[in-house]
C-alpha cells in the first residue's frame, strides 16, 4: 500500500478544513461582534449564564481552545474572576461541539452531502464577496467560503483514508485503543494537544469514521482525550500570566479530567459488562458527534453544582496568593487579540479605570490648592505617572486592534477610545499643573507668613473656583 498516497491527501485535506473553520469562524465572529460585547457586558456572577456566554462564543468562533484562551486573559486582566470563568469554561466544552454536527450533517441531512454544497457554497460566497460593497456582505461571503472549503477538506480526508479499510494492521490500532481505554484518551489527547484544535481532531476522527474504520468504544475514549488534550493551549497562553489566570488554565484541566474518569469508568462497565457487542461495531459520523455532546453537557451537569469545590482545589494546586496590585500596569491581554470585538470591550473597561483614577487626582488637586499638602501633592505626581504609563499602554493596544480585520463601527469605537484616553490623559497632566501652583504658592508662603489675605491665596481661590467649574 503507497501511504504517501494517503498521507499527502490527507494532510492537504485537513488544511483545508483547518482552513476553512477559521474562515467560517472569523466571518461569524465580525458579524456577530456586537451581541458578543453586550453579552460581555450583561456577565454577571451567575454561572449559569457564564455557561451560556461560553457555549454562544465558541460555537461562533468555532474552537474551545480559542475561548479558553481569552478566558485566561480576561482572568489575567481582572475583567473576569475565577467564578465566571469556571462558567464559560463549562459552556465552551458545550459550544464546541456545534462543528462536529456540522460534519456530521451529510448523513442526517443529505441535501448537505459535501459533493453537492461545497461547490455552490463556495461559488455562492465568491460572487458575493466579488460583487458586495457593504461590511456585512463580506462577513457573510466569509461565511459560505468557510462552510464550503470545510467541507472539501472533510470529503478529502475521507476519501484519502478509504484505502486504510483493506490495512488490517491500522484497523487493529483501533481496535485496540477500544480494548485499551488508557490508550485511546491518550491517543485523543496527544493529537489534539498537537493540532491544537479539539474540533479539527473531532473532524479527523469523524473523517476516519466515514471510511468504516472506528470502532464505537474507541472512538468514546479517543473523544474523551481530545477533551483533555484541548486543555493544553489554554495552560501555554498561560504561561508569564498571573497566578490567578494560571489557575484559571488548571481550572479547565482539571474539569476536563474529572469529566473523562466518570464518564471513562461509565463507557467500561457499558462496553464491558452491559453490551460488548455495541463496543466492536463501526462508529458513524453522527453517532461521533451525538457521543461528543452527550459527554459534554454530562460533564458539565455533573460538575455544575461542586464547580466552587473545583475552583478551591485548582487555587490550592496553583498556591495562588493574593498580592499587591499595581494600577500602573496596563491589564489588556494578547490573547483577547483573537477575538477584536472582546478585546475592544477590554479596552473600555481599562479606559474607566484609568478615568476613575484620574477622578482621585482631580479630588486630591482641588484640596491641595488650600491645604498646600507635601504628601498629597507627591500622591498626584505619582498618579499622573500611572495615568501617562496607562495610556500609552492602552493606546499602543488600540493601535494593535485597529490593523486587524474589524468592520467600520468598530474602528469607530477605537478612534473614539484614542481621542478619550487622549483627553483622560491631559486632565491628568492639567492636575498635575495645578499642584506645581500650589506648591508654588507653599513655598511663598513660607517666605511671608501671617499673610493671611495676600494676592497669592485669592489667586488660589480664583483658580479652585475655575477648575471646581470644569470638573
Amino acid at each position: 500500500m503507497n501511504y504517501a498516497s494517503i498521507i499527502i491527501p490527507f494532510v492537504g485535506g485537513l488544511g483545508m478544513f483547518i482552513y476553512g473553520m477559521q474562515i467560517m469562524a472569523q466571518g461569524l465572529e465580525n458579524a456577530a461582534g456586537s451581541r458578543m460585547k453586550s453579552l460581555l457586558e450583561a456577565l454577571t456572577k451567575n454561572k449559569l449564564f457564564g455557561v451560556m456566554l461560553g457555549a454562544f462564543i465558541t460555537a461562533v468562533i468555532q474552537s474551545s481552545s480559542a475561548t479558553t484562551v481569552m478566558v485566561v486573559g480576561f482572568v489575567n486582566a481582572g475583567i473576569m474572576n475565577l467564578s465566571q470563568a469556571m462558567g464559560v469554561i463549562m459552556g465552551a466544552n458545550i459550544g464546541t461541539t456545534v462543528t462536529g454536527w456540522l460534519v456530521s450533517s451529510v448523513e442526517w441531512a443529505k441535501f448537505l452531502s459535501p459533493a453537492n454544497l461545497a461547490p455552490i457554497a463556495i461559488i455562492i460566497g465568491v460572487i458575493i464577496m466579488l460583487t458586495g460593497k457593504r461590511r456585512s456582505s463580506k462577513d457573510i461571503s466569509s461565511i459560505i467560503v468557510g462552510f464550503g472549503i470545510l467541507f472539501v477538506g472533510i470529503t478529502t480526508m475521507s476519501s484519502a483514508v478509504a484505502p486504510l479499510q483493506e490495512s488490517e494492521a491500522f484497523c487493529s490500532i483501533f481496535v485496540k485503543l477500544g480494548h485499551n481505554p488508557f490508550l485511546g484518551i491518550l491517543a485523543g489527547a496527544l493529537v489534539t494537544a498537537i493540532i491544537q484544535s479539539s474540533s479539527a481532531s473531532v473532524g479527523i476522527l469523524q473523517s476516519l469514521a466515514a471510511a468504516g474504520l472506528v470502532p464505537f468504544n474507541a472512538a468514546v475514549y479517543i473523544i474523551m482525550g481530545q477533551n483533555i488534550g484541548t486543555c493544553v493551549t489554554a495552560i501555554m497562553s498561560s504561561i508569564g500570566a498571573k497566578k490567578t489566570a494560571k489557575t484559571a488554565a488548571i481550572m479547565h484541566l482539571l474539569f476536563n479530567v474529572i469529566g473523562t474518569i466518570i464518564f471513562s469508568v461509565a463507557a467500561i462497565f457499558f462496553f464491558k459488562v452491559l453490551n460488548p457487542g455495541m463496543g466492536a461495531g463501526m462508529i458513524t459520523q453522527t453517532e461521533i458527534s451525538t457521543v461528543h455532546t452527550i459527554f459534554n453537557i454530562g460533564t458539565t451537569l455533573l460538575l455544575f453544582p461542586v464547580s466552587d469545590w473545583i475552583i478551591k482545589l485548582a487555587r490550592k494546586l496553583q498556591k495562588e496568593e493574593d498580592g499587591v496590585v499595581d494600577e500602573s500596569r496596563v491589564l489588556l491581554d494578547e490573547r483577547m487579540l483573537e477575538t477584536p470585538s472582546i478585546a475592544i470591550q477590554s479596552v473600555v473597561s481599562e479606559v474607566c479605570r484609568m478615568g476613575y483614577i484620574v477622578k482621585g487626582t482631580m479630588d486630591k488637586t482641588r484640596r491641595v490648592l488650600f491645604t498646600q499638602d507635601e504628601e498629597t501633592m507627591n500622591e498626584i505626581r505619582e498618579e499622573e505617572s500611572i495615568a501617562d504609563r496607562l495610556c500609552k499602554g492602552i493606546t499602543d493596544y488600540l493601535i494593535r486592534i485597529s490593523s486587524l480585520a474589524i468592520n467600520e463601527k468598530e474602528h469607530q469605537h477605537v478612534a473614539s477610545l484614542l481621542q478619550i484616553v487622549s483627553d483622560i490623559e491631559r486632565i491628568s497632566d492639567y492636575c498635575e499643573n495645578i499642584s506645581e501652583y500650589a506648591e508654588n504658592l507653599a513655598n511663598q508662603k513660607k517666605e511671608v507668613l501671617g499673610c493671611r489675605g495676600s494676592r497669592n491665596e485669592r489667586d488660589a481661590g480664583s483658580l479652585f473656583r475655575q477648575f471646581h467649574l470644569c470638573g
